[in-house]
């Protein structure tokens, strides 16, 4: 979407920047990985293909996508291509709640996984969602063989409310309340809106 082309939020692990042409490669090559696909329920695209959806990303105001950055080392030696580690998306689908959408995560780079990076992502997504977006609610759909998503988006305080074996997928969702934005906001210290360029 246009509202965060120019938007980038930093937090304590992670910084959040938007999904730019110049980031599409490494971005191609991620989704060229099996688990990847498996994962995020995705088909391998051309390198083409994938430059056509980034620019569609952008310019649908029904889809707001960031890049994830690994902070270490962003600072120091300003190398986003080196420090990208995966991404984060909130999709609004639903034509009746505009304040809904539906949130996800992938964390490509497996040497930032299992470092709370992902997590920090989100939290940090979802107070932008809710913040600037006016964001109530939000659904996540997951593999069932996801595991560790499951777990990460339950411990968040996400609840199951379906499951499909079709697409062997199961749908969670959490309502924005006081109780969880106090919880936001204290996972989410040190998170920054600035300007990108």
């Amino acid at each position: 979407m246009r509202k965060n082309q120019n938007v980038k939020i930093k937090g304590e692990k992670v910084t959040l920047i938007p999904y730019e042409a110049h980031h599409v490669p490494k971005y191609h090559s991620w989704m060229q990985s099996k688990e990847l696909q498996e994962l995020t329920a995705s088909e391998p695209l051309s390198l083409e293909e994938e430059y056509d959806m980034q620019r569609s990303w952008r310019e649908d105001e029904k889809k707001c996508t960031f890049i994830v950055l690994q902070n270490a080392g962003v600072d120091e030696v300003q190398d986003e291509i080196g420090q990208m580690i995966g991404d984060v998306n909130i999709f609004f689908n639903e034509e009746e709640d505009l304040h809904c959408g539906e949130i996800e995560i992938m964390i490509a780079e497996s040497r930032a996984r299992g470092k709370g990076c992902g997590k920090e992502a989100l939290f940090t997504m979802m107070r932008y969602g809710i913040e600037e977006l006016d964001m109530k609610r939000f659904t996540a759909k997951i593999g069932m063989d996801n595991t560790p998503s499951f777990s990460m988006f339950k411990s968040i305080g996400f609840s199951e409310i379906s499951k499909s074996e079709v697409f062997n997928e199961i749908t969670l969702e959490l309502s924005v309340h006081d109780d969880f934005m106090k919880h936001l906001h204290d996972r989410t210290k040190l998170f920054q809106i600035l300007n990108y360029r």
